[in-house]
């Protein structure tokens, strides 16, 4: 049996972040990907030109339609637009009884909005509560409580700060931090500190949606949590060392870097 795993996100156009992004992981790592578009966006290597967010109906009936029918072993959300998305897609997580990765996605690598500022306090009270594992990245962290952090020491409080809303685990996403690029994984009582070199590529668009996705992925084949968030900081570490130039501005990392390095 392939572990099957969800996707609730909105699509790029450009191919390197949301459901794009999420699709190829779940491909590179074994697993068979499904999505749930909440949102289309126009977007290449020099940012986000436009973005529809689609009707709660149409999204609820796309997850049903596939968690219905075919089941799944874990589920990712990424950019959830507005307040009724995001409370519409928690009340169905709450409803699955797969792990749940949340990215909590507040702009696009090009400081693009992608959640309307209305919808902070959704994810905060609704969506957070019901994550196995949170993946916040430095940016989201300050979005979400107000915590800003600017050394590594500060990464723990920033971990407490949103283990406070709920979720199972937090993974707090160091990767805008000076040197090593360096994420603290916590559930408040266990810890876990993960170290990669720092590759200098500016070729990093996906990497949030990449990470969160290969998190799921692992989860899905039933792994625990530090487990599949160690393998999924492994695999992401080699597709940013891989990522190629696209187009005029930002190029993405590379899904399929094991593929065409052989390991």
């Amino acid at each position: 049996m392939i572990p099957n795993v969800l996707t609730v996100a909105g699509s790029d156009s450009g191919g390197g972040a949301g459901i794009q992004a999420d699709l190829k992981t779940m491909l590179a790592l074994g697993v068979h990907g499904m999505s749930v578009v909440t949102a289309v966006t126009a977007q290449n290597s020099l940012g986000v030109q436009g973005a529809w967010e689609l009707p709660v109906e149409a999204v609820r009936a796309q997850y049903r339609s596939v968690v219905d029918d075919i089941g799944v072993q874990a589920v990712k959300t990424g950019m959830l637009a507005s307040a009724e998305l995001v409370e519409a897609v928690a009340e169905l997580l709450a409803g699955t009884d797969s792990p749940a990765v949340v990215d909590p996605v507040g702009v696009s690598k090009h400081g693009d909005s992608l959640l309307a500022a209305s919808a902070l306090d959704s994810v905060r009270t609704k969506l957070l509560p019901v994550a196995t594992v949170a993946t916040p990245n430095l940016d989201e962290v300050a979005q979400l409580t107000g915590v800003r952090v600017e050394s590594e020491e500060q990464l723990r409080r920033a971990a407490a700060a949103v283990l406070a809303y709920g979720p199972r685990w937090v993974l707090i996403k160091g990767g805008h931090l000076p040197g090593d690029a360096v994420d603290l994984l916590t559930d408040g009582s266990e810890e876990h500190w993960l170290r990669a070199p720092r590759h200098d590529n500016r070729h990093t668009h996906g990497t949030g949606c990449t990470l969160a996705s290969a998190i799921a992925s692992q989860l899905a084949k039933g792994w625990s949590v530090p487990e599949a968030v160690t393998a999924a900081k492994e695999y992401v570490t080699g597709a940013v060392a891989a990522g190629f130039a696209l187009g005029g501005g930002i190029g993405p990392v590379d899904h399929g870097w094991e593929f065409r390095t052989g390991s």
